[in-house]
């Protein structure tokens, strides 16, 4: 996501995805609880709303994608809940994640706010791998995917259009917000991707950062 892609592409034209009955697990840092960056999203799609083949996030379901753990039926629950276990050991020690979230990314398939720096949140992939890894013994549960780069998809393409009109309605000054990420989830989601048909599994809490204040 880092060159502008000339044309948008259809998401889901010859994409695998999980069937009725099936699920996929999720690492997941929530947006629920961040109204700033619900705002950022709205007011994009708003912009977005007169472009046809785009399938927006809904708002309750804002989130950043940590890791990609796998089939749903490769986990038990007992699986599951060693992962969570494994994961907040991991960060038991890391304070609450303060990130700028604004500007976007765009990609054939989405469009998506930035969260940068982009190192701030590598605590919380490698806890997610590790967590993973302990249970399913893949030594590389993103596989090949490229390196995780943090963001909030905004929107899917779900056609074949032109980008530069869609640059054009989102401006070239976008708002931004700062928020602390406290809480990483793991999430099944159920059948395809576009029914957004989630389950929270567990959840992990982030200490709060060090007060700075003087005694």
């Amino acid at each position: 996501m880092t060159t502008l892609p000339a044309q948008m592409i259809n998401r889901w034209h010859d994409r695998a995805e999980p069937g009725p009955g099936e699920g996929a697990v999720y690492w997941h840092i929530l947006m629920k609880d961040h109204p700033p960056v619900i705002d950022l999203a709205r007011d994009a799609q708003q912009r977005l709303a007169q472009f046809p083949g785009l399938h927006m996030t809904p708002l309750d379901r804002l989130h950043m994608t940590a890791l990609h753990a796998g089939p749903a039926d490769q986990f038990s629950p007992d699986q599951l809940q060693h992962m969570i276990k494994i994961a907040s050991a991991a960060l038991a020690r890391t304070p609450g994640i303060t990130v700028t979230v604004g500007g976007f990314l765009y990609h054939p398939e989405a469009i998506t706010l930035a969260v940068k720096p982009r190192r701030a949140l590598a605590s919380i992939h490698d806890a997610a791998q590790a967590a993973t890894r302990a249970v399913t013994g893949d030594h590389d549960p993103d596989g090949d995917s490229p390196p995780w780069i943090p963001h909030i998809t905004v929107c899917y393409s779900t056609a074949e259009q032109a980008t530069a009109p869609i640059i054009a309605a989102l401006g070239t000054q976008p708002r931004q917000c700062q928020i602390q990420i406290s809480t990483v989830s793991l999430v099944i989601q159920h059948g395809p991707e576009r029914l957004w048909n989630w389950r929270t599994v567990g959840a992990i809490h982030l200490p709060p950062q060090p007060s700075h204040t003087r005694p």
